[in-house]
Parts: C-alpha cells; sequence; structure tokens
C-alpha cells in the first residue's frame, strides 16, 4: 500500500481533506468498549441463556476464545497495513485478489449494517419502556439521532460515545454487584457454569447453539482499525485498544451471564425484550427505570459507532477505487465521510424496520467469523511469503492467525450443526 499515505494520514483524492489524527489509547479503548458492549448482552443476553442454560458464561467465553486469536491477528495486521476498511486492506495486502478484496470489504460494510440494524432494534426494545410508541417510529428516530451524531465529527463523536460507554459498562457493573452480593457464596458455582461436561452432549449443544448469540456480543474489537488513520500512534496504540478491548468485556460478559442464571428464571428471560431491565427490578426490587436509561445509552451507543465504522469502510474502499469514487469524499466541515455516512444509515434503517432482531444477531456473526477466517488466512500467507513488516510494529507467531481460522471454521460449523 501507499506508504506515504500512512504515514502522513489519509488525503482524499479529490480535495486533498485528510481525516483527522485525534484518538488516543484511552479513546480507542472507549470505542472497542462502545462498539461491543451494546445489544449484545444488554438484550441477547436473555436468548443466550434460553439456548445455553447454566452454561450460558460458557457460551461467551468460547466466544472470548475464539476471538483472542483473531484479535491477536487484527493488532499484527493494524500494524503492518494500517489503512481503513481494515479487513478488505489486509486481505488484498495477503492475497492479492481484487475480487476477493471486494467481496471481503462488502461483507462486512454489510455485517456493520446488518449489527447497527440489530442494535437499534434492541434499543427500541428499551426506548419502549419508557415511552409508549409504536416501535417503527422509535427505531426511525433512534438511528437517524444517531446518524447526525456520526456525521458531527470524529473527535466530538468519540466522545460522546466514550461518555455513554462509561455510562453502560457503569449499569452492567451495577447488575454484577447486586447479584453478587445477594449471594456472595455462589461466585463459587461461576467455574462449573464455565466447563460444560463433553459427556453432556445436551450441555455442549446447548453452548454451541448459543455461540452465534454470544459471539455478536463481541462483535467491536475489530471496529478498532477502522479508525487507524485517526488514531495518533496506530502502531503502538491499536495492538493495546484491542486486547485491553477483549480482555474486559469478557470478564463482564461472563459475570452478566452468571448473575443472570442465579437471578432469573430462564421463562422470564425468554419473554422479555430487556433482559438487564428484568434482572435490575429482579435484584433490587427498584423500578427499572434508570437502568432503563442507561441501557438505552448503551444500545444508541452501539449504533452510532458502527455508524462510524461502517461509513469508514465505505470511504476507504471508495478511496481504493473498490467503490464509487463519491464514497469517497471527506466533508471540509466535518472532516468526515459525509456521504458514506448517508448512505449507511439509510440501510441501516431498512434492515432494522423489517427484520427481526434474532435473525440479524445470527446473520452478522455467522458473516463476520467468515470473514475472520478470510483474514487469518492472509496473515499467514503474508508470514509464508515473509513479506517485510515496518519495523517497531507488533506481531504474533504463526500458530496464532492459524488457530484463528481453525476456531472460526469450528464455531461456525458447530453453531450451525447444533443450532439447526
Amino acid at each position: 500500500m501507499r506508504e506515504a499515505v500512512i504515514e502522513a494520514g489519509v488525503q482524499s483524492k479529490d480535495d486533498g481533506v485528510r481525516l483527522k489524527r485525534s484518538i488516543g489509547l484511552s479513546g480507542l479503548v472507549l470505542y472497542g468498549l462502545g462498539v461491543t458492549i451494546g445489544a449484545g448482552i444488554y438484550v441477547l443476553v436473555g436468548e443466550t441463556v434460553v439456548r445455553a442454560g447454566q452454561y450460558a458464561p460458557a457460551a461467551f467465553l468460547l466466544s472470548a476464545v475464539v476471538m483472542a486469536f483473531t484479535a491477536g491477528s487484527f493488532a499484527e495486521l493494524s500494524s503492518r497495513v494500517p489503512q481503513a476498511a481494515a479487513e478488505a486492506i489486509y486481505v488484498e495486502a495477503g492475497f492479492r485478489r481484487g475480487w476477493l478484496t471486494v467481496l471481503i470489504g462488502l461483507a462486512v460494510l454489510i455485517e456493520a449494517m446488518i449489527a447497527a440494524a440489530a442494535i437499534a432494534v434492541g434499543a427500541s426494545g428499551y426506548v419502549a419502556e419508557v415511552i409508549a410508541l409504536p416501535s417503527p417510529v422509535l427505531i426511525t428516530v433512534i438511528v437517524l439521532s444517531m446518524a447526525l451524531i456520526a456525521a458531527w465529527g470524529i473527535r466530538e463523536s468519540v466522545a460522546i460515545a466514550g461518555a455513554m460507554t462509561l455510562i453502560e459498562v457503569a449499569g452492567l457493573l451495577v447488575i454484577i454487584v447486586s447479584g453478587i452480593s445477594t449471594d456472595p457464596a455462589a461466585i463459587t458455582d461461576l467455574p462449573a457454569s464455565l466447563t460444560p461436561p463433553l459427556t453432556d452432549a445436551g450441555a455442549v449443544g446447548g453452548v454451541l447453539a448459543a455461540s452465534l448469540i454470544a459471539f455478536f456480543a463481541y462483535i467491536g474489537f475489530d471496529d478498532i482499525v477502522n479508525l487507524v488513520e485517526e488514531a495518533r500512534n496506530p502502531r503502538r496504540d491499536l495492538p493495546w485498544a484491542i486486547a485491553i478491548t477483549l480482555v474486559l468485556v469478557t470478564l463482564i460478559y461472563v459475570l452478566v451471564a452468571f448473575v443472570a442464571i442465579k437471578a432469573v428464571p430462564v421463562s422470564e428471560l425468554a419473554e422479555t425484550d430487556a433482559p438487564i431491565s428484568l434482572m435490575f427490578e429482579e435484584l433490587t426490587g427498584l423500578p427499572p427505570f434508570a437502568i432503563n436509561l442507561i441501557a438505552i445509552m448503551a444500545t444508541m451507543n452501539g449504533v452510532v459507532i458502527i455508524l462510524i465504522m461502517a461509513a469508514r469502510v465505505a470511504y476507504g474502499m471508495a478511496r481504493e477505487g473498490r467503490l464509487p469514487s463519491w464514497l469517497g469524499k471527506v466533508s471540509a466541515r466535518t472532516r468526515t465521510p459525509l456521504r458514506a455516512t448517508v448512505l449507511v444509515t439509510a440501510a441501516v434503517l431498512l434492515l432494522a424496520l423489517f427484520t427481526p432482531l434474532d435473525v440479524l444477531a445470527e446473520t452478522t456473526s455467522a458473516v463476520m467469523l467468515s470473514v475472520f477466517l478470510i483474514v487469518n488466512l492472509a496473515l499467514v500467507r503474508l508470514k509464508m511469503v515473509r513479506q517485510p513488516i515496518p519495523e517497531g510494529s507488533f506481531k504474533v507467531p504463526l500458530i496464532v492467525p492459524l488457530a484463528g481460522a481453525v476456531s472460526c471454521v469450528g464455531l461456525l460449523g458447530g453453531a450451525l450443526l447444533w443450532g439447526a
């Protein structure tokens, strides 16, 4: 890729307007937490418990293991090729096949729009607990208002998203602390919930069937790399941001799932569109208004952050000639890819209005597992042909992308087999 562009920042081919390098490590981590913690846990924890039962924490842990290998691959690739539209650029660097690059870029773009739609639907469920309006109206208002924030400016968008992230994490910590303090001795049961007996086909099948839903909750760390051209020190900060995000998210998810199986009957979780709200009410005996507001912020935060990422994927592909060039223009006023943001917003709105939440979540997970498989293989090829890596770049052993590819195939195949 063009090294001068990588080092100096991205410049539009048409008007010379560049994306602004203004995000440090803390901003990247907050972005990663914000885009990851959203509908995945605030909305889909109930569905995960329904499928996996007492081993719901194991479903989240299994997904985290799969993500860990792929996260290592992304960390090295973000140092090797620090450009937006990351997955597509990584595949281009690894395979040099234009058709495959376009296919992966489009898959990531479609996945992002489906994920944003899923989170918007989840957000509407919590908003409906506070404001009694039809779901289509709520979804439309949520998507359009978050799009305005995404188009405002990257520093402002990430600052708002960061503040919302702190609030949404605080809400989950309230659930965790309330659940554990209710019965402190119950924490000794956590290891058992993470290790379903391999001889129990029902338990293993439940964990695998829940894995695609749980995996959706982890999608987000990969979005961090799409801010590479707006990070102040991408080669140093991106690998750290990826690792910190994955560790923190895993800890939170496992504990929330554990509290869920201890605090709320599975039948009640199966019937609610607002599982965190239900857990809060069961654990504290307090009205769920406050936690509903936090859940609304959490899910809306997921929408705005994914809109930011998806617009930059479209922008990056357009800049590389993989999509129409008009999508690659940066607004001179906001320094954001405004046209790409508008297009992505329209697609997200249509998906959110006409597709069920569980279908959106499972489709997102399946698409991203397939993308992660190809990205891992791209790094394998780069390592096998011994392509030079820039000095000071983050590196992982060859076994990491190999394990990442195998684990993606295993999780996807197992989930589809047991979920069928």
